[in-house]
């Protein structure tokens, strides 16, 4: 990848960042809000819980995201970024576009997934 590439790319990684970031304390928030405006009965209490629970899954998720965008933007620094941590071949540029923070070309990727070699 050359110096312009590079630098789109780490934007890019970031504006996701940021985006995630909001996204989380968005559901915080709301998580916190499930419930508050009455008294609920039995049947709000379970519908609160149900939301809530998937609301810290889906932050969950945002936060493994967040932590793999952090990682790659460390491999961006290191002159790593955009190079299999398997094979050490250049991840296509396509999947880079698609997938900003991927550690894996496409082979290596199906290969872990595969057979459960650490991701």
């Amino acid at each position: 990848m050359d110096d312009q590439q590079l630098k789109l790319s780490k934007e890019r990684l970031l504006q996701l960042r940021r985006g995630l970031m909001q996204e989380i304390q968005s559901a915080a928030v709301a998580s916190r809000e499930l419930g508050q405006d009455a008294v609920p009965d039995i049947g709000d209490m379970a519908y609160n819980t149900y939301h809530r629970d998937v609301l810290l899954n889906l932050s969950e998720n945002q936060r493994q995201k967040i932590r793999d965008i952090d990682a790659a933007l460390e491999r961006l620094a290191n002159g790593e970024y955009g190079v299999c941590q398997r094979c050490e071949e250049e991840i296509a540029p396509k999947r880079m576009e698609v997938r900003p923070f991927s550690r894996y070309c496409i082979d290596c990727k199906t290969d872990v997934e595969k057979f459960g070699e650490g991701d």
